[in-house]
């Protein structure tokens, strides 16, 4: 159930026609009063053929007249209004019910207290199956004020216990960080002009796809200017930024001039002050030589940035250490991870690109949290998400959905780091992000799989490999084996291990990378992790000695002392025996 304060009013009538009227599409069904204040003789024009509009609204605003005959400035916001929703897989509620919840909401807001026979007057009008509207004049009858403050939260926390008492979809309790929700003009506009999404929508989903690219505000700005976004910019005399807002073409008010929204009317996390922190703290710009020059492609250097934001987090209940300093990091890498999806999505193959939007979307709530996010901490995987979104397209098909395989896990970790705080909204948000990237990975790793699969090692050399699985991973053993991607995953430790690598290591550092008890094809989720370690050079025992015996290793005390020829050597390892070639 929701019910948010609508902004104050002046026009009593007016609104009250709106209530009984048909509604903009007809939707109006059977207007007339459900509740209302203690009056004697009010008039209800949904029930009373000789009511009218004018007459029930001069009984609200009789309170507001009194108090504007006195001398003094004259009252002109004093319509409150709350419309209040059920949610669509709620029960029928009665007429008496949904009086019941007026009068509990009423009594939340401060409108009128239990108890209080001066409070303002309200009434509740239903005029549709799943919602009422409140009204009331904030006028008191002994001409005061009421107290208003934080009524919003009290009514959402009222909306909670309500869900409750009557047995009713509960929803999270919000934090004050999520964006606002379309209105009906905005709806009706949109479907009025053949737009798929509001223009608070579209604007919001532009500013987030800028984001990888600028280095700081100014570049945002030209960035979004450049892709079609109508920006109007504030400065202060010195040329500084003071403010900007956002319009999109084609929106226009009733006189024909540009509708502008404020960066922070978009999304509370897209006002100027928070856009400035974000692109602040990012590392410092780099040549696009230096950049190039850099070991691996940008697909492997996210998916390493995605691996220590994955340490950093933590693999069990995504506890990140350090108290509130801690949960600032913390904070400010989840915010980054938004940015990679979204840059992922941006250089993806264009069959992949519906799932990857999808899921940047639904992780822009997680994004934000009450939390104050230290970004300096998260420049590398901010970093990373810049070199995708230069690099563009042209990385292969398995680097691709080693990336994405990481964004899930990632962006599992994210959904325990905020359930662990309660972040009820936030958990929600990186819940549907997950469902969208693991549609994501599906398609992304299907062909190479595939292909994987076709060159299976031969049945000696898959015993052999289980045994390895057997002794590296002993508690999902059976499920990896029992996995239809057993094959394929057979593939790559058979291709890891002509490269110099050893799969009974290479299984274990996979394993304890990603937990597996919550993953749903165990052997998919390994194949990713190994392809992505195996690319790096297998260890050399012989390289790495000689190098600790080096006079710069020795200078800076890293030097080894070589064994005594006394000394025994050492027991070999035990695990399933190599085969030869």
């Amino acid at each position: 159930m929701i019910a948010p304060i609508k902004k104050p009013g002046s026009n009593t009538r007016g609104l009250l026609a709106y209530l009984y009227g048909p509604g903009r599409h007809d939707e109006h069904r059977d207007p007339h009063i459900v509740a209302g204040f203690a009056m004697l003789g009010m008039p209800d024009p949904g029930r009373d053929e000789s009511a009218t509009l004018t007459e029930l609204a001069r009984y609200l605003d009789e309170p507001v007249h009194l108090r504007n005959s006195e001398p003094g400035k004259k009252l002109t916001d004093h319509v409150w209004h709350c419309p209040v929703r059920a949610a669509p897989e709620d029960r029928y509620l009665s007429d008496a019910e949904w009086g019941e919840v007026a009068e509990r909401i009423v009594q939340a807001a401060g409108i009128a207290p239990k108890g209080d026979d001066l409070a303002c007057r309200w009434i509740a009008v239903r005029h549709a199956d799943d919602h009422i509207h409140i009204l009331a004049t904030t006028v008191r009858e002994d001409g005061r004020r009421p107290k208003l403050h934080k009524s919003g939260q009290r009514v959402g926390a009222e909306c909670r216990q309500i869900e409750k008492d009557l047995g009713l979809r509960q929803l999270g309790t919000g934090d004050g960080t999520a964006e606002r929700r379309p209105t009906q003009a905005e709806m009706h506009k949109a479907k009025r002009l053949g737009w798929e999404q509001t223009s608070r929508e579209w604007l919001q989903d532009r500013i987030r796809a800028a984001i990888p690219h600028a280095a700081d505000l100014e570049e945002l700005l030209a960035y979004l200017q450049a892709d079609g976004v109508e920006v109007k910019i504030r400065r202060f005399p010195s040329g500084d930024l003071q403010g900007y807002s956002v319009g999109r073409p084609g929106d226009l008010n009733k006189s024909g001039a540009q509708v502008y929204i404020p960066g922070g009317k978009v999304a509370p996390d897209l006002s100027l002050p928070k856009l400035q922190a974000l692109l602040t703290a990012s590392a410092p710009e780099e040549h696009p030589t230096a950049r190039r020059n850099r070991p691996g492609t940008p697909w492997q250097r996210a998916t390493d940035a995605l691996d220590t934001f994955s340490a950093d987090l933590g693999h069990s209940d995504g506890d990140w250490e350090g108290g509130a300093s801690g949960d600032a990091r913390a904070q400010a890498h989840v915010t980054a991870l938004g940015e990679l999806i979204e840059a992922t999505a941006q250089t993806a193959p264009e069959d992949l690109r519906a799932e990857l939007r999808a899921a940047s979307r639904a992780f822009a709530r997680a994004q934000r949290s009450k939390v104050r996010a230290d970004h300096a901490a998260a420049a590398d995987l901010r970093q990373a998400a810049r070199d995708l979104v230069y690099a563009g397209s042209g990385k292969d098909g398995s680097t691709l959905a080693v990336l994405v395989a990481g964004l899930v896990w990632a962006a599992i970790l994210a959904e325990r780091w905020h359930t662990a705080r309660g972040h009820a909204q936030q958990v929600e948000a990186a819940r549907r992000a997950v469902q969208h990237l693991e549609a994501a990975y599906d398609q992304s790793a299907a062909e190479q799989l595939t292909a994987l699969a076709q060159r299976q090692p031969k049945e000696e050399t898959r015993n052999t490999l289980a045994g390895d699985v057997r002794a590296a991973v002993p508690d999902h053993a059976e499920r990896i084996l029992t996995d239809p991607n057993w094959p394929a995953l057979a593939t790559v430790l058979t291709d890891a291990e002509a490269g110099g690598h050893k799969p009974h290591q290479l299984l274990k550092e996979a394993a304890a990378k990603r937990e597996l008890t919550t993953a749903r094809l165990p052997a998919k989720v390994l194949l990713g992790r190994i392809q992505h370690t195996s690319r790096n050079p297998a260890p050399n025992p012989a390289a790495e000695a000689a190098r600790l015996r080096s006079p710069a290793a020795i200078a800076l005390g890293l030097h080894i002392t070589p064994a005594s020829p006394a000394t025994p050597p050492a027991a070999p390892a035990t695990g399933p025996q190599r085969r030869t070639r």
